[in-house]
């Protein structure tokens, strides 16, 4: 059993596709095919059964093999890692996913410090949205995850970061900032702009299902995902804004913009620096979550 095979057996375990696996180790579909067919003839067993064309599933053997490999690579990260800090030069991959608005507004001061420090270190920042960066993070595509903790899967652990609120985003003046406590029935009344309605936008699916219970017809304007694009046309009177912020965020002054709380409609959160579950990570790694957590 080679080490080329363990790893590309791994991705195509954890990634469930063959094509996925050779992006991932930068290797050619047919070249890793290979390499799994010969790590099967070497172990005497199938590790996939191959349902149609696309879809595989790992067998009773090939599961077996996926915790021994899993196992295998966290130990030799740990071992890398340890060794290049003996050396006095912490070194090795560090991958991060995170959405847009956390990337823009909490982690620019952390991550340059970070490369400061380590500068040995191969950071790799994504821009992906919640769900996409959980979802990485469990097909141990990257090493930690920057989401809601309400979205945290049983089978990952977190670190809480900071804490966010709902708000409604309106210009200057608009007529709702004179109110105390708005009502979902008085923004309705002003046309939306929410984010794309998918299941990967928990926001826009809480919304609307509290505005289809109240029985209020709403007009949805424009769909935005991003807390910046959207206060540019709230901003210009296109609409009013739902979205998820970090608690006190300021806007830049330019930005003629004001954040309503809507804390009385929906429960606050927080962000969460998420990992692997009782995974053990080389000390530079952790360095990044400690970071994280102090800024």
């Amino acid at each position: 059993m080679e080490w080329q095979q363990i790893v590309g057996f791994h991705h195509v375990a954890r990634l469930g596709s063959f094509t996925r696996a050779a992006e991932a180790t930068f290797r050619t579909q047919s070249a890793l095919s290979q390499q799994i067919k010969a790590l099967e003839q070497e172990l005497g067993c199938l590790l996939f059964e191959r349902i149609g064309k696309r879809r595989i599933r790992l067998t009773a053997e090939g599961e077996k093999l996926l915790s021994f490999s899993a196992e295998t690579l966290e130990r030799y990260d740990l071992f890398m890692g340890s060794l290049s800090e003996l050396k006095g030069i912490p070194q090795g991959p560090l991958r991060i996913a995170a959405p847009f608005t956390t990337l823009y507004h909490l982690c620019p001061s952390v991550l340059s410090a970070y490369a400061q420090r380590y500068p040995q270190v191969q950071l790799t920042v994504l821009d992906r949205s919640q769900k996409r960066a959980i979802e990485l993070l469990r097909n141990g595509e990257v090493d930690f995850a920057l989401a809601l903790e309400s979205l945290v899967p049983g089978d990952l652990s977190f670190v809480r970061w900071k804490e966010v609120e709902t708000v409604l985003i309106v210009p200057l003046g608009h007529p709702l900032v004179a109110g105390e406590r708005i009502t979902l029935e008085e923004i309705a009344r002003y046309p939306l702009i929410l984010p794309p309605k998918t299941a990967e936008h928990v926001n826009r699916l809480g919304v609307e299902e509290r505005l289809h219970k109240l029985g209020v017809r709403y007009h949805v304007i424009m769909e935005s995902s991003n807390v910046e694009l959207s206060s540019v046309y709230v901003e210009m009177g296109l609409g009013v804004s739902f979205a998820t912020v970090l608690k006190g965020l300021q806007l830049p002054r330019e930005r003629r913009v004001q954040f309503l709380s809507l804390s009385h409609y929906f429960e606050g959160d927080r962000l969460a620096v998420i990992r692997g579950k009782g995974k053990a990570l080389p000390p530079y790694k952790e360095a990044l979550v400690e970071m994280l957590v102090r800024s």
